[in-house]
This record gives structure tokens, C-alpha cells and sequence, in this order.
């Protein structure tokens, strides 16, 4: 139970995956939206401000990283994988998954949204702390043993029919606006953006005013 030093969450030994190729592998094979990705933020706040003894370390961050996408994948997109698939990826029993899934909702006292402007303070410290100067922010306001081995080694989706839907799911509603411009695109784009039909006609519209201009100032003075 939360209230204990161990968790459910806790494995027996740290994985050998590291938290980055975990999320990678998430990402690969259950096409999750990047709202499930950065409200796992507010998750953490969340749930370490109801549970004080709660820590994230490399015994807790892998189950509960499979756990947060599972419960806001449901929670905020119309359309997620099974449970089996979630397992599969994350490397761990379907019924371990389940129990993680009830556990996580339980502590977060099954408040999977948060509002728009908070989950955009998120995305804005985290661009800033960790973009290292690579990207800019436009339009923000503000400037157990067997699971534990199988989740050193998880083994990919063997079937494509677990994949969920067909098609990327639409864009939830509580994505942010945000979005991330490499500096070098925009500049790149500025030098190579070509005039629109409408700028070359007013150009040139422009241009025979001038002309006209010019030959009736001629006209005047002679």
C-alpha cells in the first residue's frame, strides 16, 4: 500500500532499460498522444503531494510510467490500446497491469484531467529547462521477478491486430496550443519564402503607380 515505504510500483531490481528507450518504446508501438506523455508531469505532483513517502526512483519510474499512460490514454483520448498491448510494451502481466492501472486511479483519486493553462506551465518549464536553447516556444503567454525480466528486455508487439486503431487518433482537446519552431527552420523558411500571387500583383500595381506618377510630374514640368 502507498502508505508503506514499498509500493506496487516498486520492482525487485531497477530494469536495465533506461526511462528514455522506455518511453521510446511507448511511443513506437502504442502511438501515444503527447497529452499522455506531458500530463504524466502533473501526475507526479499529484500523486506526491497526497502520498509524502511516494518517491519516483529506478525501482518505481518504469511501472509507473506504463501505469500514467495507461489511465490518461483512457482518460483523454478517444481512442488507446488493450491492456494486453500496454503490458506487452511495457513488459509486464496483463494482470499486473491491471492492478497498477486501479492502484494509480486510486491514488489520484480518479482525477485524470487537468486545465489547459496548467498543463500548459508544464510544457513551457519543461521546453525551457531541458531544450538547451534548440527550440523556441510560440504562442505562450508566459515567457515482481518475471515482470521485472520481462521488462529488462521487453519483447515488441507480435501481432499488428494489437495495435489498437487504424489510424492516429484525433488530437484531444486538452492538448496545448504550444508549439515547439527550430530557430534554424524559421530562419531557413524566411530566406526561401517566395511572394504570394497577391504581392506580386500589388507589387506591380504599385509599380505602374509610380510610373505614372513619374511621367506626370515630366508633364508638369515642362
Amino acid at each position: 500500500m502507498f502508505s508503506e515505504s514499498l509500493t506496487r510500483f516498486h520492482s525487485r531490481s531497477a530494469p536495465s532499460i533506461s526511462v528514455l528507450d522506455y518511453l521510446k518504446r511507448i511511443v513506437k508501438f502504442t502511438n501515444v498522444e503527447k497529452t499522455c506523455l506531458l500530463i504524466t508531469l502533473h501526475y507526479i505532483d499529484l500523486i506526491c503531494s497526497r502520498v509524502p513517502l511516494f518517491t519516483l526512483s529506478s525501482l518505481t519510474c518504469h511501472r509507473f510510467i506504463i501505469s500514467s499512460i495507461t489511465v490518461s490514454s483512457k482518460g483523454l483520448c478517444d481512442a488507446f490500446c488493450t491492456n494486453s498491448l500496454y503490458a506487452k510494451v511495457g513488459g509486464i502481466s496483463v494482470t499486473e497491469l491491471n492492478i497498477l492501472e486501479r492502484e494509480f486511479l486510486s491514488v489520484i483519486d480518479w482525477r485524470l484531467t487537468c486545465t489547459r493553462e496548467l498543463l500548459q506551465e508544464y510544457y513551457v518549464n519543461l521546453v525551457r529547462t531541458h531544450s538547451s536553447g534548440n527550440f523556441v516556444i510560440v504562442g505562450s503567454e508566459s515567457s515482481t521477478a518475471d515482470s521485472d525480466t520481462e521488462m529488462d528486455n521487453p519483447s515488441p508487439p507480435s501481432s499488428p491486430s494489437d495495435t489498437g486503431p487504424r489510424g492516429r487518433p484525433r488530437p484531444s482537446p486538452h492538448e496545448t496550443s504550444t508549439i515547439l519552431i527550430d530557430p534554424v527552420t524559421i530562419a531557413q523558411d524566411i530566406v526561401t519564402r517566395r511572394p504570394t500571387v497577391e504581392q506580386n500583383m500589388a507589387f506591380a500595381a504599385l509599380r505602374e503607380s509610380q510610373a505614372s506618377s513619374d511621367k506626370g510630374d515630366k508633364g508638369s514640368g515642362s
